[in-house]
């Protein structure tokens, strides 16, 4: 990768709020699954045990990151789902087989397209809060002008 390439990526990460930066360990994580699935179907293990190293690093980060105080209920279950996750994983190095990886990219799919879903949902929401806020300033504006 070219020093420009490293530093494109490293500015977007830099640059990115804590959703996007949620949604690239996804990407990643997703990504590294599917190139160790390639890796298994080509018979390079070592390419395919390095790739799910990576992904039980992110994976780990992720469990890591969960705040039980404020997350409660959605972070235990996450907190569990995340730890069924490793443990796939973990069985798809011991065994040297492709389902638990299978399972694996299907997961974080899924918890990738519900994330991305609930941010989406929560900037509608954002946004509709704003624009109440703003019509309740619009119309305190006329009254002060009405009233002076």
């Amino acid at each position: 990768m070219t020093l420009y390439m490293n530093n494109y990526q490293q500015n977007q990460i830099l640059t990115a709020s804590r959703e996007q930066i949620l949604l690239m360990l996804y990407d990643g994580a997703i990504r590294f699954c599917r190139q160790a699935i390639k890796a298994g179907e080509e018979n390079d293990q070592v390419f395919r045990l390095s790739r799910i190293s990576k992904v039980f690093a992110i994976v780990t980060e992720l469990s890591n990151s969960l705040d039980h105080q404020i997350g409660g209920k959605i972070a235990t279950d996450l907190d569990a789902l995340y730890n069924f996750i490793l443990q796939e994983l973990t069985k798809a190095r011991k065994e040297n087989s492709q389902e638990p990886l299978h399972t694996v990219e299907t997961l974080l799919l899924d918890l990738r397209d519900t994330w991305s879903e609930a941010i989406d949902i929560n900037k509608q929401q954002q946004a509709a809060q704003a624009e109440i806020q703003r019509q309740k300033g619009d119309q305190m504006s006329q009254r002060l002008t009405v009233a002076g």
